[in-house]
């Protein structure tokens, strides 16, 4: 028993990995897992999965989330952007340019940390819920923001993520194909499992599972000036599916990854008695560790290994080492 709770959730694996645990279900790639991720490199051949970092373009899939914004570092009382050195010393030829970025962190491709979706939950098994997020880390205590606006997840930030190195072996399924871009679908376990097995596709314990709905095309094809059809496009799991979660507890998956935005419907309502907005998220990030990757660039993978009846590969995906934060870009990439 953690001394952070007294009752983990239903389901959960809080304290499997240790009672002090951050990484959830990536422990479950280990070094052999690498090993057996290296196996499936045949050719070498390699593929960005990550969307350019201003895309999808305007807010329409998240009004809170705005693309990145460069700007020039101030030097010598000025902007330092195709500087002429030649204003300090007259002697001197160089030119220089020196940026900045204000970035959301979960605008474009991403990785949700653990400390991205919580629950109340009576970790105390005294009749009284708490904010609390996976393994029982507190709201306000281990994940906080301070008066001044400033915030910080101390723990279960995406540097445990970042520290791992997320490297291992990706299995791709293909829905893109099977559910095509309009109306938006929602698959739960029986349609997905129809669909793994049309496909040959099995899953193993500590596989990055990464599902390509052609939203990733859709994206790009709009060109930074969406609309809101992306929000009713497209296959999405149906998190509310209690098979569908189950079948995710006992896969052993260690993480998710899909080209759209939350791998699950945002905006489904469920029944009286589903006490979050997001199903899936809470499954994944509180109960069990399984990060999840949103946003990837998928389509031209899922084509190759489509086109030569694969469907594993290496995956090298790790976060940016930004201690504290609660998601962060990731730029992906598949060796096969």
């Amino acid at each position: 028993m953690s001394q952070r709770w007294r009752k983990r959730p239903e389901g959960s694996n809080w304290g499997d990995f240790g009672p002090d645990d951050q990484r959830g279900r990536l422990n479950l790639i280990d070094e052999k897992k690498v090993l057996q991720a290296a196996d499936e490199i045949r050719t070498g051949q390699t593929f960005c999965l990550s969307l350019p970092l201003d895309y999808p373009g305007g807010n329409v899939l998240s009004p809170v989330r705005f693309p990145p914004r460069l700007q020039p570092v101030i030097r010598n009382d000025e902007p330092y952007y195709n500087y002429e050195w030649r204003k300090k010393e007259e002697r001197l030829t160089d030119i220089a340019s020196d940026d900045a970025v204000l970035l959301y962190t979960q605008y474009s491709t991403q990785w949700d940390a653990l400390a991205h979706r919580g629950s109340l939950f009576d970790v105390g098994d005294d009749g009284n819920p708490v904010p609390v997020y996976y393994n029982g880390y507190r709201a306000g205590e281990d994940v906080v923001m301070g008066e001044a606006g400033d915030v910080a997840a101390h723990a279960l930030g995406i540097e445990n993520m970042a520290t791992h190195g997320v490297q291992g072996r990706g299995v791709l399924v293909d829905l893109y194909s099977h559910c095509g871009e309009f109306p938006r679908r929602e698959v739960g376990y029986d349609q997905l499992m129809r669909i793994m097995e049309a496909d040959n596709v099995e899953v193993e314990q500590g596989d990055i599972l990464c599902l390509w709905t052609g939203l990733d095309r859709m994206i790009l094809r709009m060109n930074k000036q969406p609309d809101a059809s992306l929000k009713e496009a497209c296959a999405v799991l149906d998190g509310h599916d209690k098979r569908l979660l189950q079948w995710i507890t006992d896969s052993g998956i260690a993480a998710i990854a899909s080209d759209n935005l939350a791998v699950e419907n945002v905006r489904k309502s469920g029944p009286d008695c589903c006490t979050t907005t997001l199903p899936l998220h809470e499954h994944c990030l509180f109960k069990l560790g399984i990060h999840l990757g949103e946003l990837w660039h998928l389509a031209e993978l899922a084509e190759w290994l489509h086109a030569h009846g694969r469907h594993r590969f290496m995956l090298t995906a790790p976060p940016l080492h930004l201690p504290g934060a609660v998601g962060s870009p990731v730029m992906p990439t598949a060796t096969v």
